[in-house]
């Protein structure tokens, strides 16, 4: 062949070559941009995270010891329809601003929370509950949120709505876990109120310190009301689950601290696990939000294997009027039987120091 054809020829079919090659390469890219979005997302520094299909907006922001989390907590996946049995709230949004450490401090002291953190999407996790079973005598039961007892309405995601419209995990976020997986086994799902990162192990690698108690528990004509019924239930019988109470931690039974924590390669973190206590009732770190700190209200009381219960969960049970003290015709059990003893000053109520001042035992 004539060189002068060869050579045009062969510039030709390189061009059509590069021009394919650069197309196809073009729409790879666009597909793993769409595929992976969140796992090509360092969430240790500042990001944003918007979903027009679910109306989430979160901006996080990181500058020098301080992560500021802005968000609406509308999660950014599907939920299950609320309302729904066991659940007649509608999400909506919250409006939250969380500020953590981005230098957590380890005191190795364990700190009970009531929300112990929040997740990557700015959607909170609360492992406890409010529900509460009341026995005449004397014992309060706090109910777990996975239990065969009352319908709490939970979705596919462990997760249900407050009264005031906020959607939170009671345990494993599923679709956090998968929108958030990046191949590894540990799948970041969010940071605590202390400031380490919280994790979701795939394979189940790390087990929980909490063992059930033996025996039976206590509690005679016992029952749990909400504003639509009122419900009989039967306390005295095997330590199951159903309640805080029923489990108790054992120091080196599992891989996990008493907050659901553990260092690996250096590193303290929490694990969210698929058994008890599913999401950390503590924090291990110096809690920086003081609003974050308070008695827990799941009703588990560490190693204790009892259902006593501080003053905080006695107002939040019997205080009907909500004028942060006691009186006689709100009290039930033993401690209406005693309450002209337990009435120190004689006032018509029983206060906080009043409660306190008697020997644990007799504060059931």
């Amino acid at each position: 062949m004539n060189s002068k054809y060869f050579i045009p020829i062969i510039a030709t079919l390189l061009l059509i070559g590069c021009k394919s090659k650069s197309n196809s390469h073009s729409h790879t890219h666009i597909g793993e941009t769409e595929a992976h979005t969140h796992s090509n997302t360092n969430y240790f520094d500042s990001y944003s995270l918007e979903d027009a299909g679910y109306g989430t907006k979160t901006m996080v922001t990181v500058h020098a010891e301080e992560r500021k989390m802005v968000t609406n907590a509308l999660p950014n996946h599907k939920t299950g329809d609320f309302p729904r049995k066991g659940n007649p709230n509608t999400i909506s949004a919250q409006n939250r601003t969380y500020t953590f450490s981005t230098v957590p401090k380890y005191t190795g002291n364990p700190t009970w929370v009531r929300e112990p953190g929040v997740a990557l999407n700015g959607v909170k996790f609360e492992p406890g509950t409010a529900e509460v079973v009341v026995c005449e005598t004397g014992e309060n039961y706090r109910v777990e949120a996975f239990q065969d007892i009352i319908d709490l309405g939970l979705d596919f995601n462990h997760a249900h709505v407050q009264p005031n419209g906020a959607y939170h995990y009671h345990g494993t976020p599923t679709s956090v876990i998968e929108k958030f997986d990046t191949g590894k086994d540990l799948v970041h799902v969010g940071f605590a109120h202390d400031g380490f990162p919280m994790y979701y192990s795939k394979s189940n690698a790390y087990k929980p310190s909490y063992k059930l108690l033996d025996g039976t528990r206590d509690g005679e004509d016992c029952v749990y009301e909400n504003p639509r019924e009122t419900i009989e239930i039967k306390v005295n019988d095997n330590h199951d689950g159903a309640f805080g109470s029923d489990f108790e931690y054992v120091a080196g039974s599992g891989d996990l601290d008493e907050c659901n924590g553990i260092s690996i390669e250096g590193k303290y973190m929490y694990l969210v696990t698929n058994e008890f206590p599913y999401v950390s009732r503590c924090l291990m770190g110096e809690v920086v939000q003081e609003e974050r700190r308070g008695a827990p209200r799941d009703g588990n009381n560490v190693g204790n294997g009892g259902a006593r219960k501080n003053f905080s969960e006695l107002l939040e049970m019997m205080d009907t009027d909500k004028d942060g003290k006691l009186s006689k015709t709100e009290v039930k059990g033993p401690l209406k039987e005693q309450f002209s003893k337990r009435d120190i000053n004689k006032d018509g109520f029983i206060s906080k120091d009043e409660l306190e001042s008697l020997p644990k035992r007799n504060r059931r």
